[in-house]
């Protein structure tokens, strides 16, 4: 008489969920009313002509204009430009937003 073996349950498979994915994915859930320039890749302005003005923040901070400069810059030509302007698309940089937000959350849910 043969034994009936045990049916194995399926072994679960972890998702491998890299950072920059899983922060990408919440940012794309929240509702963004303002961003620290800090945190800014680039920013990408549309006129009513159809021209596209891209300007790389991290290259402007990088070039050696402090943060504050920047942010007065961009607010100066955006008043100015604001008759042509259609339309502006700021991107994110993800690296940097998990950086600065994962320690706190990882310190805000230790104890749970």
């Amino acid at each position: 008489m043969s034994e009936k073996q045990p049916k194995r349950k399926p072994r679960l498979k972890r998702l491998n969920v890299t950072t920059r994915e899983k922060w990408s994915n919440i940012l794309k859930g929240i509702d963004k009313k303002e961003v620290p320039i800090s945190l800014l890749q680039s920013i990408t302005v549309k006129l009513v002509d159809g021209t596209q003005v891209d300007i790389d923040i991290k290259e402007l901070i990088a070039d050696g204009m402090s943060t504050d400069s920047v942010e007065q810059m961009l607010e100066q030509k955006f008043i100015e430009l604001d008759f042509i302007i259609k339309d502006v698309d700021f991107y994110v940089n993800i690296d940097d937003l998990a950086n600065l937000v994962q320690p706190i959350t990882d310190n805000f849910l230790k104890d749970l």
